[in-house]
């Protein structure tokens, strides 16, 4: 298991002439053994940050420190050696087309220099490992988008790695697989004691198998914290866009006819009763939900609602300072302005 700590990193590219800063002054930690998240929209800067982490993208400032190892004082040799012990898998699965399935599992050991014996009983165990012993001889071609991934995470294993890194690596699969991959990385964590950093920029993969969270928004750490924490009371702009999405936020006003927007979360600490009735006859006025649903964090089913409140601000304090009282998550999604 390895430790991850990220120092006032930040890294510039020159493009045409221009700079163009990717990260600036970002600072993590991420413990041995955790399944961490970071999450960003698209051009946030977190595939950078990501392969500044084994040193694929070498910083323009700050530090990565690997069991407090700074990457950057290794010679060549010894950086090669470090990065044989951190796993990657990608969105697109970067798979050998003209290989086998167990020929591509096999690759990074026989570049290693293990011998291919050798080499061919550690891809079928890694096989076992990702549940396709029945593909060893299958291509590529042949293989689902989800048997494609498992193939690609049992390569990533093929070097007994300690920390395993993941790329959007379930944006191209439907949800139910998905749901497979996250489940399968989840024992291999617990199994292994693999150190996984996700990569996305969906919060359901982070709720579902993430214990911690960052939120990058144009190359900055906005917001960190444990995923209940982070998805119950969203503080950055960021973290609210990603976990109520943007559907609600850019309706036209007219057709929300509302004024404000908060954002509640029920938990097992909430209270069970109906609120928005309750709300509605305490208050008399309309309150209207405009979203709701279930979501899995972290095992818990958890509940939200997007709530549409009438104009009165007076009224809207009340009604926020009533659901608090109800110990229910309260943040504050969009108001008319």
């Amino acid at each position: 298991m390895s430790e991850i700590e990220i120092r006032n990193l930040s890294k510039k590219f020159e493009i045409k002439g221009q700079s163009v800063i990717a990260l600036q002054n970002i600072n993590l930690n991420i413990e041995k053994g955790d399944i961490f998240g970071i999450i960003g929209m698209s051009g946030a800067g977190k595939s950078t940050l990501v392969r500044s982490i084994n040193y694929l993208e070498k910083p323009t400032e700050g530090q990565i420190l690997i069991d407090g190892i700074d990457l950057a004082e290794l010679s060549d040799k010894d950086l090669r050696k470090k990065r044989s012990k951190i796993g990657m898998i990608f969105q697109n699965f970067n798979l050998l087309e003209q290989k086998s399935v167990i020929d591509n599992i096999c690759f990074p050991l026989e570049i290693s220099g293990v011998k291919k014996k050798q080499a061919r009983i550690k891809a079928r165990e890694l096989l076992k490992v990702v549940k396709l012993e029945e593909k060893e001889k299958a291509y590529p071609s042949q293989l689902s988008g989800g048997q494609k991934q498992r193939v690609a995470i049992a390569r990533a294993l093929a070097t007994d790695p300690e920390i395993l890194l993941c790329d959007e690596a379930t944006s191209a699969l439907d949800p139910q697989t998905t749901e497979a991959i996250l489940k399968l990385l989840g024992e291999i964590n617990e199994s292994l004691g693999i150190t996984i950093v996700i990569i996305t920029h969906q919060m359901s993969v982070v709720t579902e198998i993430c214990k911690k969270v960052a939120i990058i928004d144009n190359g900055r750490l906005v917001e960190e914290g444990s995923v209940e924490d982070v998805f119950e009371t969203p503080k950055s702009d960021a973290a609210k866009e990603l976990i109520t999405g943007n559907v609600i936020r850019h309706k036209p006003l007219e057709e929300l006819n509302t004024e404000k927007q908060i954002r509640i979360v029920f938990t097992e600490n909430s209270a069970y009763e109906p609120v928005i009735s309750n709300i509605v006859l305490e208050f008399n006025v309309p309150v209207n939900i405009l979203k709701a649903d279930t979501r899995n964090v972290n095992g818990k089913a958890v509940g939200e609602m997007i709530l549409g409140l009438p104009s009165d601000k007076d009224i809207q304090e009340k009604i926020i300072a009533y659901l608090k009282d109800k110990n229910l998550g309260v943040t504050e999604v969009f108001e008319n302005v």
